[in-house]
């Protein structure tokens, strides 16, 4: 399952960067999101990991989110994973001329024999995301775009 998200915004592509880098942050723009707390680092690097807490069916799941690529002020790919699925997370942000497009994209994989449901998840990912993108648009004062090319 996947979904992207091209997000343009009056922020200037340095501040634009340094939100998203912050995965603290999820939980202000993403609904799904009940809690984040950093675990490892301070602040957004390749050292950094956070506990990110999804709503779950019935419950809550935590999912540990590592940094293992950061590249300011462009780029940032975080990866979870748990005994049932893989999270891989690629923010990227670039200069636009009057702020900045941020891409966000989120893909979710389920492990093992879980995996043949995959074409499923997709579905439920879908309104996920798009509920997790309305929250990014209002965070980043911005508007959805279809094409990030300037």
């Amino acid at each position: 399952a996947r979904y992207v998200v091209h997000v343009r915004s009056p922020r200037v592509h340095s501040d634009a960067f340094a939100y998203m880098a912050n995965l603290a942050n999820f939980a202000e723009w993403d609904p799904g999101v009940e809690n984040v707390e950093q675990v490892q680092g301070d602040g957004p690097g390749l050292d950094a990991a956070f506990d990110v807490t999804v709503k779950g069916i019935g419950r809550a799941l935590t999912l540990r989110y590592q940094t293992t690529h950061y590249d300011p002020p462009t780029t940032i790919v975080a990866r979870a994973q748990s005994r049932l699925l893989t999270s891989l997370d690629t923010i990227t942000v670039r200069d636009d001329g009057a702020g900045s497009v941020v891409t966000y994209d989120a893909e979710l994989t389920l492990n093992g024999p879980l995996g043949l449901a995959d074409p499923l998840l997709g579905i439920g990912f879908k309104r996920i995301g798009d509920r997790a993108a309305e929250g990014l648009i209002i965070a980043l004062d911005g508007e959805r775009v279809a094409d990030p090319a300037p």
